[in-house]
């Protein structure tokens, strides 16, 4: 233990706050990254093709603009961890125990940030290196968007569920 995770504990046992884990930005996404091994876009396309499920985690503007990945479920970044942690109430329906997970933003970054902290809670995720910017560029197929939150890309909703993650969802306001 350093001088400084020391001072940092006595901190947290006086009630203060312990101060910036990481100096910068860069420096929280580098230790993000390193808890996770990221796939390129061929990779994923395996990974999918062995059960992993694809989360687009862009806000709608985004997807609308350029698009979003066929077969990806189409979760926003600010519910993430309660719909696919599967103790949660609200999670979706995909959200079971060992399910693995690939997260995609437009670059790459909000998803491994993303990512990182579902492992954390220990469940199965990584993401998309590069982004739907990669995905785009190797040639594979995207369509215009934006696709419903909690739906699934390319497929018809079974029923109308608004922008929330599904009918399960009991109380949207809570989280």
């Amino acid at each position: 233990m350093t001088e400084a995770d020391g001072e940092q504990q006595a901190r947290s046992r006086a009630g203060e706050s312990p101060g910036p884990v990481y100096r910068s930005v860069e420096e929280l996404l580098s230790a993000a990254r390193a808890g996770l091994r990221r796939l390129e876009p061929d990779e994923a396309v395996a990974e999918l093709a062995a059960g992993a499920r694809l989360v687009d985690i862009r806000p709608a503007w985004q997807r609308a603009a350029e698009g979003e990945i066929p077969g990806a479920l189409i979760l926003e970044r600010n519910h993430l961890e309660w719909r696919l942690d599967p103790s949660s109430a609200t999670r979706v329906p995909a959200a079971v125990p060992g399910q693995r997970w690939i997260l995609a933003c437009w670059e790459g970054y909000t998803s491994s940030l993303a990512a990182s902290v579902l492992r954390s809670i220990g469940i199965d995720a990584t993401d998309l290196a590069g982004g739907v910017r990669r995905w785009r560029a190797a040639g594979l197929p995207t369509q215009p968007g934006p696709t419903r939150v909690g739906q699934v890309v390319g497929e018809q909703p079974s029923v109308d569920t608004g922008d929330l993650a599904g009918p399960h969802v009991i109380d949207e306001a809570a989280h």
